[in-house]
């Protein structure tokens, strides 16, 4: 008899899933679905005309009067303005847009009867360009800066790999690199791979577009490949007595706290992952002020840069001036200035990247030109114009002797050879 019961029970509750689905599934194909938009962001240069289309996917049964709504009366024109969708119609309204004056606006629709379904997927970003050209121009720069900086790692590995010494690099640097890219890539992965985060950011900005693109997840996570390659070459190769400072170590342990408790916040949902990931990126921006810092020290302490590579710097310089000169052809051709001096933070770290980069090419080819630079080896050869004439020592070295100083003018290039790590700058000594 319980048997039976339980039989029971478990089929009336089978019926009554059976029914709450079947009933929902009434409700989803019977809800109305609105009108939307053939493009969500259209480009139109001034004085020109572009065109989009306001698609119906369901026949209403009733007229609907659909009016368009300009964020900025001033920047362009549309036609027609209001517009009907009747009854059973399957037939689209094409919208035209004059470009009037340069800048961004978004326009919006609202429906008569007012019926929010009906008219919450109208929504254009609109952007009214001065010049096509500087349009085609920005994206050149893009692309060149992109892979400028993205090559711009590999100077200072040939570097030490020819050498098989990273004698002349900073150890604070390094650290912090790889500390900045990680953060930054923890930030662009989860922006672009994480539905969650992307459901955040969407319900935050509901009209927005991730900020987020392939190519800077392939730019952070390639550079930190590229670190973690220089990273090896510290631990592999001659580095004489270098290592990380104790107040990079410090700051690196507050960045890590802070992202720790952090990220501890954001499991406990006392703050968004959106915003742990906002963090992330405030650390990384705080890493690249000051990044530069210990190695502009450490030539000027030596008074050399032989070991630190020019070409990193060369690339770097190229890839931030391309970046500024992007941001200003955007603001003229957009008219929008805003984005450089009401928000100067993109402009103002790329600015001080390039300050670095002509500090960083005074000290290379001006303060400490290899010309008037000095060595000092461990080296018995009696002729040490021949060690600096052919790059190699082919005297018999004995690494634990005494030190055998000798300062010489280094007349070539071919002077900052530097063979297996046993010729150690004057000033690491």
């Amino acid at each position: 008899m319980m048997a039976l019961c339980i039989a029971r029970t478990h089929r009336n509750l089978g019926y009554a899933l059976i029914s709450i689905f079947a009933i929902f599934s009434q409700a989803w194909a019977q809800a109305p679905v609105g009108l939307t938009v053939s493009s969500h962001d259209v480009t139109v240069l001034v004085n020109k005309t572009e065109s989009f289309d306001v698609l119906v996917r369901d026949p209403f049964t009733q007229d609907f009067r659909i009016t368009l709504i300009k964020q900025h009366d001033n920047m362009v024109d549309l036609d027609p303005m209001e517009f009907s969708i009747m009854a059973g119609s399957t037939q689209n309204q094409t919208i035209l847009i004059n470009g009037l004056k340069p800048g961004h606006l978004e326009v919006t629709a609202e429906s008569q009867p007012n019926e929010k379904w009906v008219v919450e997927d109208i929504y254009l970003r609109i952007t009214v360009a001065n010049s096509e050209a500087i349009i085609y121009t920005s994206l050149i720069f893009g692309w060149i800066y992109f892979v400028a900086w993205s090559v711009s790692f590999y100077p200072q590995i040939w570097t030490n790999f020819k050498r098989k010494s990273v004698v002349g690099l900073n150890f604070d640097f390094v650290f912090l690199n790889i500390v900045g890219f990680t953060l930054y890539s923890i930030f662009n992965c989860g922006l672009y791979w994480v539905p969650g985060i992307q459901d955040e950011y969407f319900e935050r900005y509901p009209r927005g577009l991730n900020p987020v693109m392939l190519n800077d997840v392939v730019f952070s996570l390639h550079a930190m490949f590229a670190t973690c390659i220089t990273i090896y070459q510290c631990f592999a190769y001659e580095r004489a007595e270098q290592r990380v400072s104790k107040i990079a170590s410090g700051l690196v342990g507050l960045f890590a706290a802070f992202v720790i408790i952090s990220a501890g916040l954001a499991a406990g949902n006392v703050i968004h992952w959106l915003d742990f990931l906002y963090y992330c990126s405030y650390v990384k921006l705080t890493i690249t002020i000051i990044k530069y810092v210990p190695q502009a020290l450490m030539n000027y302490r030596r008074k050399s840069t032989v070991g630190w590579s020019i070409g990193n710097i060369l690339l770097d310089f190229t890839g931030g001036t391309l970046s500024m000169l992007q941001m200003i052809l955007n603001a003229y051709n957009y008219d929008d200035w805003v984005s450089i001096f009401g928000d100067p933070t993109k402009f103002g770290l790329g600015l001080f990247s390039v300050l670095f980069d002509i500090f960083f090419m005074l000290q290379h080819y001006v303060f400490y030109s290899i010309s008037h630079s000095s060595v000092a080896v461990n080296c018995r050869c009696s002729n040490f114009d021949i060690v600096f004439r052919e790059g190699v020592c082919k005297c018999d070295l004995d690494r634990n002797a005494p030190n055998e100083s000798v300062n010489v003018d280094m007349p070539d290039r071919e002077s900052r050879r530097i063979y297996k790590g046993f010729y150690y700058y004057k000033l690491f000594k």
